[in-house]
């Protein structure tokens, strides 16, 4: 009697219940690479990744500008998902300089789903006074994942172009015409001299851009880096390949040669500082392979994201070579862009 009493029990229990299904997580909507849209007049290009780890959830976010770091803590309430980020200020000293009063200013980003494949969100950053708040919208479109790499073997080339004949501007424009512009040629290079006048205005030095805009390509060129300078160059506008003097330094995503704070060389190949230096960039199918002095630093590497200052965050739509000109000084000679064609 009383097996027959459980069995019964057991099987309206099973009725009521319904099917099994298999519960995902909260955070499953959120998961996956984003190009953000930013609710800023410029610069408005950003870039957010959620993963699930092994027991926790993680993230990384570029914001307009500076490099892709790791977001401090997200969480999901709701249907939101909250990413916060902070960092220590000092606020007192002891008569020693030791911090007696450390307070820890945070931001954060509220985001929901808009639609398949879509988010729209909020970011607030607060005064670091603690006094008022900044409030921004943003977009933001799912990314596909990578794929395969391509062959580049089998990879066809086009004509190539001379983007800079070694006379003049001709085919070159200033990315921001309000910017000053610190461009010009000398003995047959592309020079940019962004000079600060001590004790007088900081002098906000623009960007150089080709007026043509292009997709996949192998570029060609030979940069010059004085000591303790830094440029870029950017492809389609949105990735930046890193130009600075890092001669002598350890491996970082921010040396010469680097995808700026996204990929680091494989190997050193620079050239101390003030030296004639040879690169050869491939970009296809966002996979990047970029040659520097005659070594490959970077293979045929998936590029996960715009970098910053990107002129839009659409990895689709054809796009300039941009030469980053408020840095320092730079010289480039003998560009030439060699088109890859379906």
């Amino acid at each position: 009697m009383k097996r027959t009493i459980l069995l019964l029990a057991a099987g309206m229990f099973l009725l009521n219940a319904g099917p099994c299904k298999a519960q995902g997580s909260p955070a499953d909507p959120f998961l996956g690479a984003w190009a953000l849209e930013l609710g800023y007049d410029f610069s408005s290009a950003g870039w957010l990744e959620v993963r699930q780890e092994e027991g926790y959830l993680d993230a990384e976010i570029l914001w307009r500008w500076g490099s892709v770091y790791p977001i401090d803590f997200p969480f999901v309430f709701g249907d939101s998902l909250f990413l916060t980020h902070g960092s220590d200020q000092v606020r007192e000293k002891d008569s020693e300089g030791n911090p007696v009063r450390v307070q820890h200013p945070v931001y954060w980003f509220q985001v929901v789903k808009d639609g398949a494949d879509r988010i729209r969100g909020n970011a607030f950053f607060p005064n670091r006074d603690g006094i008022g708040v900044e409030e921004v919208t943003f977009t933001g479109k799912r990314m596909p994942p990578a794929g395969e790499a391509p062959d580049l073997a089998k990879v066809k080339f086009g004509k190539p172009v001379k983007l800079f004949n070694g006379k003049d501007l001709e085919g070159w424009e200033m990315l921001d015409p309000h910017s000053v512009n610190g461009w010009s040629v000398e003995k047959g290079a592309l020079v940019n001299d962004p000079v600060q006048k001590k004790g007088e205005k900081h002098i906000s030095y623009g960007n150089l851009r080709t007026v043509k805009t292009f997709g996949d390509f192998k570029l060609n060129l030979e940069v010059s880096v004085p000591e303790g300078s830094n440029s870029g160059i950017y492809l389609r506008g949105i990735y930046e390949v890193q130009v600075m003097d890092s001669y002598g330094k350890k491996l970082d995503p921010h040396n010469m040669g680097a995808l700026y704070s996204r990929i680091t060389p494989l190997v050193p190949a620079e050239k101390p500082a003030g030296e004639w230096q040879e690169m050869e960039i491939i970009l296809c199918q966002r996979h990047l392979t970029v040659v520097l002095n005659g070594k490959t630093i970077i293979n045929n590497q998936f590029v996960q994201g715009v970098t910053g200052g990107a002129m839009t965050s659409d990895e689709f739509s054809p796009g300039p070579i941009y030469l980053q000109g408020d840095h320092g000084k730079v010289s480039y000679r003998n560009i030439v862009l060699t088109p890859i064609v379906e």
